[in-house]
């Protein structure tokens, strides 16, 4: 089988999403899933419908249009903020769009006006991650701004903590996501369809704790397609942490000297030089590299350590047994590696389903 390749297993992925959609229900939390990860692919977002998400999220107006020309008709949300570029694609494609600036807003409307449509947006709130979100202070003009906008509609509030800064979802800053929600819903006399308190990094908020306010919503893609949160990595109890998995071939297997020798500089890549052990260890060098990969986020099977990845080769030292030359290896990976890996276009992507009985390729975008 073709190589480099992503295994995407996706009744795990959708056995994943099942777990988190029932354990967040006991909260009153649904699910967005959020599909950026997957590339557009409308078998990964049929896997997340057949949970029983609510909707799908995705940060890339092109991933959006490709799962509509997959004839993906649930109701998706642009949760990056668009750019005033592409207006006219979110409201054409993406039922709802997350939002911090007014002149995007102003925009939108407009845009959603000449298609006639309306266009529903979430308005996202900072609350310490330094990442996109409206100064508290600043919500209330915000939010009257926006009702005055026509063919705009305010379905919710919401955040996004530790992508940027690594802020931990906690009580505090989720009861201050409450609080403004309440305030706002009192302010204008109307109710918020959805308080979307953040992502993966909030599992263990949201299902450690008794009450959970306003917060009726998370947007999960990590924990769904990995099984880990974000916080610390862990794996998640109860979910599949190989439903994606990338396999590389083996195109050079010596033993060579644990050292190189001549002068040495910066690697290809500006890091120095890697110069460990001692003697001759085997070596094997795999079909994989930084343009289809990032190395530091791959997970090598037992026995086997990565030493170093140039653009096109991965560099690995295998204990005492050298590997076969064709023979295929298996990493994990972690989010980083996931996503350069399914942006490759030197990656095939490769689903399967053992409920349906069926495996198909797909050549990447």
């Amino acid at each position: 089988m073709t190589s480099p390749r992503l295994d995407i297993d996706l009744d795990r992925i959708e056995y994943n999403a099942r777990t988190l959609v029932e354990r967040l229900a006991t909260r009153g939390i649904s699910v967005t899933g959020v599909t950026k990860a997957g590339l557009g692919s409308a078998d990964i977002a049929n896997a997340l419908l057949r949970a029983g998400v609510s909707a799908l999220g995705d940060s890339r107006i092109e991933n959006i249009e490709a799962m509509r020309r997959g004839q993906v008709a649930a109701p998706i949300s642009l949760v990056r903020s668009p750019m005033l570029s592409q207006v006219e694609r979110v409201v054409r494609s993406a039922d709802v769009s997350f939002n911090t600036e007014l002149s995007v807003l102003t925009r939108l409307s407009s845009a959603a006006g000449e298609a006639g449509r309306t266009h529903a947006v979430v308005l996202m709130v900072e609350l310490g991650d330094l990442r996109e979100g409206i100064m508290p202070v600043d919500l209330a003009d915000m939010v009257r701004s926006v009702m005055g906008l026509p063919n705009i509609t305010l379905l919710g509030i919401g955040a996004n903590l530790a992508c940027h800064s690594g802020v931990v979802p906690d009580g505090n800053n989720m009861s201050e996501l409450s609080a403004l929600a309440e305030s706002i819903e009192a302010a204008f006399s109307i109710r918020l369809a959805l308080v979307s308190g953040g992502n993966s990094a909030n599992l263990d908020w949201a299902l450690g704790v008794e009450d959970t306010g306003r917060i009726n919503n998370l947007r999960l893609g990590e924990a769904v397609l990995l099984g880990c949160e974000p916080l610390n990595r862990q794996p998640i109890v109860g979910l599949y942490t190989d439903a994606i998995t990338l396999v590389a071939e083996v195109i050079e297997s010596k033993t060579k000297p644990a050292q190189p020798w001549g002068a040495l500089a910066q690697t290809a890549f500006g890091q120095p030089p890697a110069v460990d052990g001692s003697g001759e260890m085997s070596r094997a060098i795999l079909a994989l590299g930084h343009q289809d990969v990032d190395p530091l986020g791959l997970v090598p099977p037992a026995g086997i350590k990565i030493r170093g990845a140039s653009g096109d080769h991965l560099i690995a030292s295998t204990g005492g047994a050298e590997l076969a030359v064709g023979e295929e290896i298996r990493f994990g990976l972690n989010y980083s590696a996931l996503i350069r890996a399914m942006t490759s276009p030197f990656v095939v992507k490769v689903m399967s389903r053992r409920k349906a009985g069926s495996i198909h390729h797909i050549q990447s975008i």
